[in-house]
């Protein structure tokens, strides 16, 4: 089932393209914080991105250079603003698509599920994995949080990752030599504490302090 992430703050409309995408098996998000979209947009890992222009707090525009930075996810901008300048800038910026207000809903419906054939007909998306404002891209072995970007070591990413998979729940320290184990020489307990400490050291690089808990005697945990 492909997600759609419906960016909008009209609450009307919201609902209204919200209920008719899921009529047609497309499971739809609107998107409830208009502050802070990035965080819910690696929460849910759409499939593709309703946008509208005009928007509290930041523009569809900043969003789309957001939501860009970490994924190619197809995004369709949805506004009344629908001069031919908009529409450039809606293309460049990165969208893929521009739907004018007001629209009929089976028109854009149609849009939505071509836009998703192109898409993943031949190729699948991205996994992005994120808790407390922090995105990690699985594509990349990147993590960013607000402006600050950090590129992970192979070990550091395979820690990140188990963390961010089990996030809410107590990793413990066998599971993650277990990880390392895989593909690497030989991991103890001290090499794993040496991993955690740099990781650690970079992820207070790009401002996420305490984003790794030790629960002592245990293992490690993220998103408490």
């Amino acid at each position: 089932m492909h997600k759609i992430f419906i960016v909008e703050d009209d609450p009307v409309i919201a609902a209204a393209v919200q209920k008719h995408i899921g009529s047609w098996g497309c499971e739809a998000r609107c998107a409830s914080n208009l502050e802070n979209v990035l965080a819910e947009f690696a929460a849910f890992d759409p499939h593709l991105v309703l946008l509208d222009i005009s928007l509290p707090f930041f523009s569809g525009y900043h969003w789309c250079a957001e939501i860009r930075k970490l994924s190619k996810v197809p995004i369709i901008f949805i506004s009344s603003a629908a001069d031919n300048m908009n529409i450039v800038m809606a293309m460049n910026m990165g969208g893929d698509d521009f739907i004018s207000k007001p629209f009929d809903l089976d028109v854009l419906t149609a849009k939505v599920q071509a836009l998703l054939r192109r898409t993943y007909d031949f190729a699948s998306p991205s996994k992005l994995l994120e808790s407390e404002g922090a995105v990690l891209s699985i594509s990349d072995a990147s993590l960013t949080y607000k402006d600050g970007r950090a590129e992970l070591t192979k070990n550091e990413f395979k820690i990140l990752r188990l963390l961010l998979e089990n996030k809410g729940k107590i990793v413990s320290r066998d599971t993650l030599m277990t990880k390392l184990w895989e593909s690497d020489s030989f991991v103890d307990e001290n090499t794993l504490a040496v991993n955690i400490t740099r990781l650690r050291r970079k992820l207070e690089g790009i401002g996420l302090y305490d984003f790794i808990a030790t629960k002592k005697g245990v293992g490690y945990i993220v998103g408490e």
